[in-house]
């Protein structure tokens, strides 16, 4: 029987696909470190990433950035399959699949600030209906709504306009 081997040869675009989702990953992880003021509010540190490979590369190695980072920070932080996994999930998706609409609006009015803060919203607003069909099965949850929708204006705005300095200040790869 003739042994058989397949050779996989990682191109340079999946180089950089892991460098940045190696970045997303360190940040996903840091952020796990944060004390939250209440469950499921935080900053989202790793968007920034997933926005700057947006705006540099597109949409398609945002993708693999964003669920490459949900997958092995769940994985690093012991919550593969868990409850958070799913939930990080879910909004990972619903951000993406919004920035795929949102990065078609003209760019003089869209920038990073405001895909940041429609990945945000549409981020808290998966995980607010995931954990409304699995987790709490009463609409009491969406009573977080007020507080959730507020954090994801400040988050994405910060987040935002970290994106677009360093969009500004890092040199364009070619």
């Amino acid at each position: 029987m003739t042994r058989s081997t397949i050779e996989l040869v990682p191109t340079p675009e999946d180089h950089r696909i892991a460098r940045h989702a190696a970045a997303a990953i360190v940040l996903t992880v840091a952020e796990a470190a944060i004390p939250l003021p209440l469950p499921g509010v935080k900053p989202g540190l790793a968007n920034i990433v997933t926005l700057i490979v947006l705006a540099r590369w597109g949409w398609r190695e945002a993708v693999w950035v964003a669920l490459l980072r949900v997958l092995a920070g769940s994985l690093l932080l012991g919550q593969f399959l868990a409850p958070g996994f799913f939930l990080s999930l879910s909004g990972a998706i619903a951000s993406l699949l919004t920035l795929g609409f949102a990065m078609h609006l003209p760019g003089r009015w869209f920038g990073p600030v405001s895909l940041s803060i429609f990945a945000a919203f549409a981020h808290i607003g998966a995980q607010l209906v995931v954990a409304r069909l699995w987790l709490v099965p009463h609409d009491g949850v969406f009573y977080l709504t007020p507080v959730f929708s507020a954090a994801a204006v400040l988050f994405g705005v910060v987040n935002g306009l970290i994106a677009a300095r360093l969009l500004r200040d890092l040199p364009r790869a070619g």
